[in-house]
């Protein structure tokens, strides 16, 4: 099977030769054209994986071709072949849609992590508009995005319940799509002509809470100059969702479990009973059920509201979302900024797939946005991620140093009896750590100290001092030799 289709567009011979025996030994379809009209022609012919383009061609400008390409395929990844490696020619490349360059003469594996970057982004968007679509089909939840088990079973269950008038119970940790949820059992219900209205009970005031539910008439009290509908006349024949319903008094508990029970209430300062049709979703970051053992939720209301019950997964329980959900929001947040979308590097992808996403959904479309506006080139690397995320590398980068040199306690394998003198101190292990982090953030800052120090949040004097100190030889640029256990100060 293969791993997808590429387009070669390059006038050298050897290159389109030395391109597909390279890339057909690794498993990818591979098609070549010698002009750039030629390779015009053969992606009318058929879709492709990714194109390589060179930038010098006989009767084209490679550069003016991708902008001919991008507006027939705006998604089509393209990297740019040239001879030329420059800084110039990577902001060209860019500007005009390009999501790489590489430089003649390359080195294989380069070239090769590159396409496969670049053909995995592809597909992955493929899939995530195929799957929209079958959501859309079968749902109508264009906007829940996700393959994973636990998100199909939940949008199974959603599609079960939505069509009933059933009070629906959401749970789940903030930033799970708890809202989103509740919109789409509305929308794949027989209410979804009609009115879906959110109440946020938390950022409502107490003594305003009741108005807006259910309404006032006229005199209630001494601003009310007029009568006024409540929000539950507002949802009636629709439906009304209460976010974080844990935190409404004990006073509105009991007039909504009324609500619920006899499907009538009576505005503020009113003696008439209206009727509504309502259904109700409400949602809580927290456990109701420990609420009403303490006494601050009425269990009656607990039992009304908890019908049917959805357990909403975060985001660290369904880990093979993060890729469709980071292509999801980067096409949201590209075209609001008017730029062409962006992908993820391998380290990039590494670090979003490991952290643990605290704040669920929300947490990762909000470092997505951050990402687009922050960048200049197509693709985001670890620089640009918030320091949230990328402390959490650097934590578990000393958790494994650590490992490494901790001794074992007595009784666990490799243990030894008596003193063990060639066994490092801990000050040893410490400085061995900081060496290792030190050098780490160099490589990563391609030797800027200067740079480096600013990522570590510490001045630049204090940093020349810690490389003085761990005999750090940055003419090297590069590790210390593993032979010895910790350079002496100076060396």
């Amino acid at each position: 099977m293969s791993k997808g289709s590429i387009l070669v567009v390059d006038d050298e011979s050897e290159i389109r030769e030395g391109l597909e025996l390279l890339l057909s030994g690794e498993g990818y379809g591979v098609s070549s054209a010698e002009t750039g009209e030629s390779g015009l022609g053969k992606l009318e012919e058929r879709p492709y994986d990714l194109l390589l383009l060179d930038v010098s061609l006989p009767d084209r400008n490679g550069i003016d071709l991708l902008r001919e390409i991008r507006t027939r395929d705006p998604h089509l990844p393209i990297v740019l072949i040239t001879a030329y490696g420059s800084i110039d020619m990577a902001r060209a490349a860019f500007k005009s849609g390009a999501m790489d360059y590489i430089t003649k003469p390359w080195s294989n594996d380069e070239l090769l992590a590159q396409v496969a970057q670049a053909v995995e982004a592809r597909k992955l968007r493929e899939e995530n508009v195929q799957l929209k679509k079958a959501f859309k089909q079968r749902f109508n939840f264009p906007n829940i995005i996700g393959k994973s088990e636990k998100i199909q079973s939940l949008l199974d269950l959603v599609a079960q319940v939505a069509p009933s008038r059933s009070t629906v119970l959401i749970s789940g940790e903030s930033g799970t799509g708890k809202e989103l949820i509740a919109k789409a059992i509305h929308s794949a219900s027989t209410r979804a002509d009609k009115a879906f209205v959110p109440v946020n009970t938390g950022s409502i005031p107490v003594d305003l809470l009741e108005s807006q539910l259910f309404g006032h008439v006229k005199g209630a009290f001494t601003s009310a100059v007029a009568s006024k509908k409540g929000l539950f006349e507002v949802a009636d024949q629709g439906t009304i969702f209460f976010d974080e319903i844990a935190t409404i008094s004990p006073e509105t508990q009991a007039k909504l479990l009324r609500v619920i029970q006899e499907r009538e209430f009576m505005r503020l300062g009113g003696t008439e009973q209206i009727k509504v049709d309502v259904r109700i979703v409400a949602a809580s970051n927290i456990d109701l059920l420990t609420l009403v053992r303490e006494g601050r939720f009425r269990e009656d209301l607990y039992h009304r509201l908890n019908v049917i019950h959805l357990q909403l997964p975060p985001l660290r329980d369904r880990r093979e979302d993060v890729p469709m959900l980071l292509t999801h929001f980067s096409e949201r947040y590209c075209l609001e900024n008017a730029k062409p979308l962006r992908t993820f590097t391998p380290g990039a992808m590494k670090l979003l797939m490991d952290y643990d996403w605290p704040g669920n959904v929300r947490e990762l479309e909000n470092v997505v946005e951050r990402a687009v506006v922050l960048s200049i080139a197509e693709r985001v690397d670890v620089d640009l991620l918030p320091e949230t995320i990328r402390s959490k590398e650097i934590v578990r980068g000393v958790r494994l140093q650590l490992s490494e040199f901790m001794p074992p306690l007595p009784g666990e394998p490799g243990a030894r009896s008596g003193a063990d003198h060639s066994q490092p101190s801990l000050f040893q292990i410490m400085d061995e750590i900081e060496r290792r982090i030190i050098v780490d953030m160099l490589e990563r800052t391609n030797w800027n100290q200067t740079e480096a120090a600013e990522r570590f949040m510490i001045p630049l004097s204090t940093l020349n001092q810690k490389i003085k100190r761990l005999g750090i030889d940055v003419r090297r640029r590069g590790r210390m030799g593993d032979d010895s256990f910790l350079a002496s100060p100076g060396k």
